[in-house]
């Protein structure tokens, strides 16, 4: 072989190539084909996950947790879907960084979040919805862009619930109801559009009047709480008034009326008493008058200091020392 280049100098061609012996090349491709077969073929679902597989792009069959073979070289291709997660879109607002205190993305959202009320007004909305995928067959093949959809479908159904309310609705009375009629809604879309898809729960996170209104708005809703809270001042007065002066008329007639109820039983009681006696004195008058006359001398003479009786055919007084002695003798 002849030498070239300087005494001395490595040359690569003085290398010589060492020759590979066929009889352990295809040993090795052999293994690396089977190794390659064995993990194109063999696939694992988890638990919360179902298995979608398509076979030269058409959907064949849906597999279980645990681990499956498939047609490999690209001949079946199986997309993993997650069933039991809870998926969240957010409207009107994003956030960068969930923990103890949320981080948001600063952002200009209010294309999805401004909304026409139903009596004219604008309210900024900012919601999240929680949805489950309840048949990933649909999900996958019966909606081209499922995502957008989604999206499509929660605004669509928001602003239609929003355009029924009144602004006072909206932002403060009737949040929660809100929130169940548009998931209702979205359901109602979904179905509809066979997305496959489970709507969990609607939020309303903030809703709020526009920022260039926010202040007089704030002033409104400043004044209607006083307006309240002097209305409820006045009704816990007259509450506690009023009812006071009713039970005190009342305890007044109830006096009067027993009284006058007494009055008339006395009355009539004397008045049968007096009939009574008059009845007895019609019988015999002179018996009658003479025993009246000694009962009323009978309770006037004991209350007597001195005590004289004088008769009419006599001219001095006779005194009666002895029924004077004995009174005093009391």
């Amino acid at each position: 072989m002849a030498q070239s280049g300087r005494p001395g100098q490595f040359n690569p061609g003085d290398m010589e190539i060492p020759k590979i012996d066929k009889k352990f090349v295809y040993p090795v491709v052999g293994v690396i084909l089977i190794i390659w077969l064995l993990l194109s073929s063999v696939y694992t679902i988890d638990a919360d996950k179902v298995g979608v597989i398509q076979r030269f792009g058409r959907y064949t069959t849906t597999t279980g947790s645990g681990i499956h073979l498939k047609i490999p070289f690209g001949i079946e291709k199986v997309t993993k879907v997650s069933i039991k997660n809870n998926y969240k879109q957010e409207f009107g607002f994003r956030t960068q960084k969930a923990g103890v205190r949320t981080q948001y993305k600063t952002g200009n959202y209010l294309a999805e979040s401004a909304m026409l009320t139903g009596d004219l007004n604008t309210a900024t909305v900012e919601w999240i919805v929680q949805f489950q995928i309840k048949d990933p067959i649909k999900y996958l093949f019966k909606v081209r862009r499922i995502e957008s959809t989604i999206r499509n479908v929660c605004e669509a159904a928001m602003r239609a619930i929003v355009g029924d309310k009144s602004v006072d609705e909206v932002i403060t009375i009737e949040r929660e109801l809100i929130s169940t009629e548009v998931a209702a809604l979205m359901q109602t879309l979904l179905d509809e559009y066979e997305t496959g898809i489970d709507v969990i729960t609607v939020n309303l996170q903030d809703v709020n009047p526009p920022k260039a209104v926010q202040d007089a708005f704030n002033a409104v809703n400043e004044a209607e709480q006083e307006k309240e809270r002097i209305i409820n001042d006045a009704q816990k007065a007259y509450n506690k008034v009023i009812p006071l002066s009713r039970g005190q008329a009342l305890k007044k007639i109830s006096q009067a009326e027993g009284y006058a109820i007494n009055r008339v039983n006395r009355a009539k009681g004397e008045a049968t008493k007096f009939m009574a006696i008059y009845k007895e004195y019609t019988k015999a008058k002179e018996v009658t008058r003479r025993r009246m006359y000694l009962e009323t001398m009978l309770e006037i003479l004991p209350n007597i200091k001195d005590l004289y009786i004088i008769d009419e055919d006599q001219e001095g007084i006779l005194p009666l020392l002895q029924l004077q002695k004995g009174k005093d003798s009391k």
